[in-house]
């Protein structure tokens, strides 16, 4: 999850043109991080080099297969892969700092079941994922983009959701939150219009929070301000 309201850091691992949905900051690792980094990149790291992975050979079993877009510090990826040893985690985030937060976390917590890109997701999701492969799809908080003129740039677009629709499994979940109520509107418009899914709800509209969506530390705090969460969960239909 990315806390988009505290953003100071950055990776500079992208190489994809066009609108993009997220800002390179500059920004540096903590020592902390940046050790984790060098030390545990070989053993959870993905490349864009690998190509198209097979995540029965990267995990060593065939499992429930998470995909997590934009996960900032990396918290609440480690919480879900902790309290679900049988299912498996790839995280995807350009923050340099989140993936050396996330890394000390999974060897602090003994993670087996959790990988990372650290570029693009539209390159993850183009080059390096095999078609129906994904059990879940997981795009939490993501940068509003607030201002009509930059709603262009925002990550949920059709084109994108169409895009994940290929590579999740028929069945499989797309799990969407925000705290921006324009930008649920927002999605809850184009998942209303995408090809292929389903609201996970019989009535529509927004889903109460899973138990599985851990809640963040700038949630909570939003939460005591009066901000709202808004959950959107749809299936893939064919």
């Amino acid at each position: 999850m990315t806390d988009h309201q505290n953003q100071t850091d950055s990776s500079p691992i992208t190489t994809r043109r066009g609108v993009r949905s997220f800002v390179i900051r500059q920004g540096r690792m903590t020592d902390g991080q940046k050790k984790a980094y060098e030390r545990l990149w070989p053993k959870y790291g993905l490349t864009r080099e690998q190509g198209v992975i097979d995540p029965r050979e990267i995990f060593g079993r065939e499992a429930w297969l998470n995909l997590e877009i934009g996960f900032g510090m990396g918290q609440s990826l480690v919480e879900m892969a902790e309290a679900a040893p049988e299912q498996d985690f790839i995280g995807v985030e350009v923050h340099a700092p989140g993936v050396g937060a996330l890394l000390k976390e999974v060897e602090e917590r003994s993670l087996e079941n959790v990988r990372v890109y650290a570029i693009d997701a539209n390159d993850v999701i183009d080059l390096c994922l095999p078609d129906a492969g994904l059990d879940r799809v997981m795009v939490f908080f993501p940068d509003p983009w607030p201002k009509k003129k930059h709603h262009k740039r925002r990550l949920i677009q059709h084109e994108f959701v169409q895009r994940l629709r290929h590579k999740l499994r028929v069945g499989g979940i797309l799990h969407l939150a925000t705290d921006w109520e324009n930008y649920a509107e927002h999605m809850l418009e184009v998942m209303d219009g995408s090809e292929g899914f389903v609201n996970a709800r019989d009535e529509g509209g927004y889903s109460p929070r899973p138990e599985h969506r851990p809640i963040t530390k700038f949630e909570k705090r939003g939460e005591k301000l009066g901000h709202g969460v808004w959950d959107l969960v749809y299936r893939r239909t064919n």
